[in-house]
This record gives structure tokens, C-alpha cells and sequence, in this order.
């Protein structure tokens, strides 16, 4: 018999479990709310699908993605609301709908065990798990034949050998998390840190494009922030080098959008040319202040307008309910196109321009030959105004003004293909955001810096936190989660940030609560949880937090408590110094805000 028709057969026999149906209308999350009219039935994560998988003894099937994600939006059209599909889930599997944004530590044990098994780990992420809780297979985006084979195939798998899967699945879970286990030291070698980090990243370091690797291409702002400050304590002309030429990279190219400011997620060619089009808070918050912090120690003045315009961008892009700003932008546009808001045609842009304005648009951001990308013209920074003007006999400020008529053009036309908005405000993000425009309100002195900052430390003191606990986020329709560790760290830090710039005591202490609380649900003696609710067997504590596209929290605690002046926090430093020191000695990239911290705790340990 053809496999379509006996999977057709199989689909259509199965009776559907009247007792469970898709949790995720009206949800408080857009990427959960979205999901909801999907005939999975979806549920909550929770206590509760662990509890019914035992009781059922089914496998769980956890499908992790988020709001802006291009392939998750592809997977949910092709299978998820595909009814045959739907039919084998709701009969065989428990399944559950998670918005990695709201549970980034169920998220990250998953990547982890996506990543150790497959090589390699993405969105949407969709891992299948023993009743028990321990992961079995995971994968991420399948064409709907290929993952109809796979449910078939892990039904009957689990049909007929459970007992021997769930002991595989729970011994590989108990490996894995016994591999973190590492020898503690007894002092911090700075000048080993150091050399470490600047040597690994100039031998990874690609010397023509920019960036790491020779793949796509993600920022890694916590990477490029740390050596910039290494650069700053021990000048090395081949890594300042390569800093700035990362930098520009990414400023000029199409990481950027030149139209509407701005930064993407990450390109996907080594070259910096084609952005994956999501466009997050996060990175916005990073780049901004890694590009004011450029401006200053490189003394290069140009990075200044690419901090402003990034900024900029966050005010009026991301913008929220009561001073707070949304999460992201998404990949698709309104007409479920990828980039479309952001990519041209020939007929496009003559309809909004003029000849004279596409003249200069054509010169300006290489709107001319062949587009590199299928979709039409992605703008990038060709020939800059100074030059153009040069070259056509005028005065500079004449091109600028030109320059800006076509960009306000060039986004009035853009806006009839707007891309969504996931409206969530997350707290850690968000505190990102304050430190980044505190900086922004330094560095540039322009006041709607401080204005937005001080909005901002409003929503984030008097809508995420009660008095006792910070809540991870919130949306119109209302509280989305508990904080995670990074929310902690990132709110304390901003708020300590603007506690400095306004001189509000009131902010400082707020911030070492923050910082206390984090230290208090999140670290033990054996390391840290980035959640005080592991629902999840075999998550083991992690002597240090590696640096992702966020750095990381627990390496920000350290350097937070060491320069916080409260001998409480100050205490707490050595132990999780130690704990986090071989990691940082051995993989220093991976773990690089952690060398900063140990960095700056060694001089604390020596004088004790």
C-alpha cells in the first residue's frame, strides 16, 4: 500500500479526544494567540500536560518558536493547520505551544538537546519528550510529509518498545547534564583570559567580511562589546581591526535597514547582504550601545548617527502601552510575504519617487543591476551623501535634505506593507532598552533619550513589578509568566543605569533588590537555573551562562554585585567566580561577558 494512502487511512480512523481542545485562543501571547484557531490542540505549558502525558502514557510534544519567526509562520500554514496532521498529533501525542520569548529556559534545555543530537538547532524547534519529561527526538522545520512519517514512526516506536525508549531518553538526559561537571580552580589568571579571548576571536575572526565564522551572520554584540572593552584595557591593532571592520559590516550593509533604522536579526550569507527580516527589541538595545560605545573609544564619530538612527528607530517602531516597547517586528509582511516591507521593485519605486529622487536613490543605497535578493531591492549604504554632493557640484546639506525627503517617502509607501507587531513587553528586554537609551540620553545629549528613559523606568516599576516579584511580561489583554533570571539582571542593570544618570536613590536600591532577588531564586552552591520552576527532569545547574544573542545574566550579576558596593552581593561573587572560571578559561568566545566578569572580580579576590 502507498504510504500517503495509509497514512490517509490511519488519519481518518482515528477518534478525536472529545475531553482536550486548543487552549491558545485570546491568548495573552501573539505567537500563542496565533496558534489558536489551529485544529492541534494545543495546550498550555504547565504542570498539567506533565501530569496528563503520565497518566496517558503518551509522548509529549513540545513545538517552541516565536512571533517573528519566518519558518514557524511556514510550518503552522503547512502542517499545523493541516487536519491529517492535526488528526495524529491530538490522537497520539500531547501537545504544547510554547512562545520561547516567555519560557526562555524550557527553550534553551531543548536547543541544547536539539543542537547535541542534530547538530545544529533553530525555530521552530520541535522536540518530542517521554511522559516523564525527557527529551527523545527533536528536529526543527519538516515539509508536512516528512513530519506526518515521523508521528507515524514514533507511534508505533513508542507502541512497541516504550520501556526501553524512556530509560534511553532518561540516561542520555543524566549524561548530558553530568558533562558540565568541572574542576574548580584556586586563583583567576587575568593575562590567561585575556590572551585567551583576543587570540580565539582573531583566529575565528574573518578578516574580510567581518563577523565570525564563514556562515551566516549574527551580530554577537555580547562578543564584539567585551573585546572592544579588552581593546580599551590592552590596545592590539589587528583586533581593532577587525572590530571596526565588523562594525562596518554591519552598519553598511544589509543588516541594517537604511530606509526605516534599525537593525535585523541576522543575515543569512556571509556576506552581511541578506537579512532573515525579523527586527527584535534586544537588538536594537545592544547594537545601540554597542555602536555608542565604538564612537568613543574608536574615536570614530560616524558610529554616533548609526546609534541615533537606531534609537530612533526603537521610539517610534517598537513602541508600547505606558512608555514600554513590544518585543518584535515579524519576518513576514501583512501580505505574508518575507521582507516584503522592506524589498522594491522598479515599478515601486518610480511610483513613489521622482526621477531626480530615484536618480539619487539608485546612486545612494545601490538600487542599480542585478538585486541580490528575489524578492526586489534591498537598499544598502553605496556612496555616501558627502560624496554624492561632491560629485554633483553642491553643497552637502542640500543631498541630506534630499536624502531625508525620499526616505519619508520611500516609508509612507512602505507602511501599506507593514510587517506585524508582537506587542508583548518583556521585562529583561525592556531593561535592556533603559540602559541602552541612558547611554543614548550620555553620548548624544538629545533630551528624548531621557524623556523615554524615564517612561520607560515608569512601566517597568509600575507595571512588571509588584513589590515582590517581576513578572516576565505583559500585554494588553494582560500578565504573560513569572520572571527568568535574565529579567532580574537586565531590569536591575537598567535601573541602576538610570539611577546613576538621574541621581534616584530610590532607583539604586530598587536595582540591588532586583539584584539580591536574582541571586536568591536563581543560584545555588552547584551553579545556576535561568527559572525557579523547572518542571523538567535532568536540567542540571550550570557552573556559568553562556553568552547567546543576549549576554549573559549571570556573568551581569557578578559585575553588578561586584560594583554595587553592598557587602552582601559582594559575598556572594567568589563562589560563582570560581564556578564559571574554567569555562570561561576554556571556551572564551562562548563565554565571553563571563571573562569580563572574571576579569573584574579578580582584582575583588586578591584584596580579600
Amino acid at each position: 500500500m502507498h504510504r500517503p494512502l495509509l497514512l490517509a487511512l490511519l488519519v481518518f480512523s482515528l477518534p478525536l479526544p472529545a475531553e482536550l481542545a486548543n487552549q491558545l485562543r485570546n491568548h495573552p501571547s501573539p505567537y500563542l494567540a496565533m496558534h489558536g484557531d489551529d485544529p492541534v490542540h494545543w495546550q498550555s505549558w504547565g504542570k498539567a500536560v506533565l501530569t496528563r502525558a503520565r497518566a496517558e502514557h503518551k509522548l509529549l510534544f513540545i513545538s517552541s518558536g516565536y512571533f517573528a519567526c519566518h519558518w514557524c509562520h511556514v510550518m503552522q500554514r503547512e502542517s499545523y493547520r493541516n487536519r491529517e496532521v492535526a488528526a495524529l498529533i491530538n490522537q497520539h501525542f500531547i501537545a504544547v505551544k510554547v512562545d520561547r520569548e516567555l519560557e526562555p529556559a524550557l527553550d534553551s534545555h531543548l536547543i541544547d538537546f536539539v543542537q547535541r543530537t542534530r547538530g545544529s538547532a533553530g525555530w521552530p524547534l520541535n522536540v518530542f519528550l517521554t511522559p516523564e519529561g525527557y527529551p527523545l527526538v527533536g528536529l526543527t522545520y519538516a515539509p508536512t510529509e516528512s513530519f506526518m512519517a515521523l508521528l507515524v514512526r514514533l507511534q508505533q516506536l513508542w507502541q512497541e518498545r516504550a520501556a526501553e525508549l524512556g530509560a534511553t531518553a532518561r540516561s542520555a538526559a543524566l549524561a548530558m547534564a553530568s558533562e558540565r561537571a568541572v574542576a574548580l580552580p584556586d586563583r583567576i589568571d587575568v593575562n590567561a583570559l585575556h590572551s585567551g579571548l583576543v587570540s580565539t576571536a582573531l583566529k575565528i575572526g574573518d578578516d574580510i567580511e567581518g563577523g565570525f565564522g564563514r556562515q551566516n551572520r549574527f551580530p554577537m554584540v555580547p562578543q564584539w562589546s567585551v573585546l572592544l572593552a579588552r581593546l580599551a584595557a590592552v590596545p592590539n591593532e589587528q583586533l581593532r581591526e577587525l572590530i571596526e571592520l565588523t562594525l562596518e559590516q554591519m552598519a553598511r550593509k544589509g543588516l541594517r535597514d537604511h530606509i526605516g533604522g534599525g537593525f535585523f536579526r541576522y543575515t543569512v550569507d556571509p556576506g552581511w547582504q541578506i537579512p532573515h527580516y525579523e527586527k527584535m527589541l534586544y537588538s536594537q538595545a545592544l547594537l545601540a550601545r554597542l555602536y555608542l560605545s565604538a564612537a568613543r573609544q574608536l574615536q570614530l564619530p560616524a558610529y554616533l548617527e548609526v546609534a541615533r538612527d537606531t534609537l530612533d528607530f526603537a521610539l517610534t517602531g517598537l513602541s508600547g502601552t505606558d512608555g514600554g516597547f513590544i518585543a518584535s517586528l515579524s519576518a513576514v509582511d501583512s501580505d505574508n510575504s518575507e521582507g516584503g516591507g522592506y524589498l522594491w521593485s522598479d515599478e515601486q519605486l518610480a511610483q513613489a519617487l521622482t526621477d531626480e529622487e530615484l536618480e539619487f536613490a539608485r546612486k545612494r543605497w545601490r538600487l542599480a543591476g542585478d538585486p541580490i535578493t528575489e524578492g526586489g531591492w534591498l537598499p544598502v549604504d553605496a556612496i555616501g551623501t558627502d560624496e554624492l554632493a561632491g560629485s554633483a557640484g553642491v553643497a552637502p546639506a542640500v543631498m541630506l535634505a534630499l536624502e531625508q525627503r525620499i526616505k519619508h517617502k520611500l516609508l509612507i509607501a512602505r507602511a501599506a506593507r507593514n510587517h506585524p507587531r508582537d506587542e508583548k513587553q518583556l521585562a529583561a528586554w525592556n531593561g535592556l532598552m533603559l540602559s541602552a537609551l541612558v547611554e543614548g540620553a550620555k553620548e548624544l545629549g538629545e533630551k528624548r533619550y531621557r524623556d523615554a528613559a524615564e517612561r520607560l523606568r515608569d512601566f517597568l516599576v509600575t507595571r512588571l513589578w509588584d513589590g515582590e516579584r517581576l513578572l516576565r511580561a505583559r500585554s494588553d489583554t494582560g500578565e504573560l509568566g513569572s520572571a527568568a533570571l535574565e529579567d532580574y539582571v537586565y531590569v536591575a542593570t537598567g535601573l541602576r543605569d538610570w539611577g546613576k544618570l538621574n541621581g534616584s536613590e530610590a532607583d539604586l536600591v530598587l536595582a540591588g533588590q532586583l539584584a539580591a532577588e536574582a541571586w536568591r531564586r536563581f543560584y545555588r552552591p552547584e551553579g545556576w537555573q535561568v527559572t525557579d520552576q523547572l518542571l523538567l527532569p535532568g536540567i542540571a545547574l550550570e557552573s556559568a551562562i553562556n553568552d547567546g544573542p543576549l549576554p549573559s545574566p549571570a556573568a551581569m550579576l557578578i559585575e553588578f554585585s561586584i560594583t554595587s558596593g553592598d557587602p552582601e552581593l559582594m559575598a556572594r561573587v567568589p563562589q560563582a567566580v570560581f564556578g564559571a572560571y574554567p569555562l570561561a578559561r576554556e571556551q572564551p568566545i562562548a563565554y565571553a561577558t563571563q571573562v569580563a566578569a572574571c576579569i573584574a572580580a579578580a582584582a575583588l579576590l586578591q584584596s580579600e
